[in-house]
């Protein structure tokens, strides 16, 4: 009996494609990916926690759990979000140092689309030229002719950092007065 051959056919290779949601804050656009984002909400019911950092707009209660809310823009160290209608809260889970899981909301000027962006579209971070720090950044995608800056989430929502932010910005003062 003659043995019967099997060929195995090889895909070719598939480019990595991810979909990722773009937002506005002021005139840029920016983009993270849409695996760690949990739901889509207008802004609003905001209560502001006293000794906050700046960046932390307050915290708002979202079926039973207390979520801080946090403006992107201010995070950046620019100037606080202007609220208007178009104004969501992107709410996202993060995870502390620790591994434990916690929503973190991101106030945004407005939410434009979900997108599919090849890998290949997507060059690495600038070294400089960007007006936020390099390490929030994880690249810079290509849609439309025009640059889209994907964010590095886990570094801008590091809740270590932030957790330290808010310590140093509120510690007493250590220097003497001179009079």
């Amino acid at each position: 009996m003659g043995a019967i051959a099997t060929t195995r056919q090889v895909a070719p290779p598939v480019e990595e494609e991810a979909q990722y949601l773009t937002f506005m804050l002021g005139a840029e656009m920016f983009a993270i990916g849409i695996l760690g984002i949990k739901e889509i909400i207008e802004y609003g019911n905001l209560t502001v926690v006293p000794m906050m950092p700046a960046f932390v707009r307050g915290v708002i209660n979202l079926r039973g759990a207390v979520v801080p809310v946090v403006d992107l823009s201010a995070r950046f160290g620019r100037p606080d979000s202007d609220i208007t209608r178009r104004s969501c809260v992107v709410i996202i889970e993060a995870s502390a140092e620790d591994g434990q899981p916690q929503d973190i909301g991101l106030l945004v000027d407005t939410v434009s689309a979900v997108l599919e962006i090849p890998a290949s579209q997507i060059e690495p971070p600038p070294s400089f030229g960007a007006r936020i720090r390099a390490d929030f950044i994880s690249g810079m995608a290509k849609v439309d002719g025009k640059f889209v800056i994907v964010l590095e989430v886990s570094r801008v929502l590091s809740i270590d950092e932030m957790s330290r932010l808010a310590e140093t910005e509120h510690a007493p003062s250590t220097e003497a007065d001179a009079r």
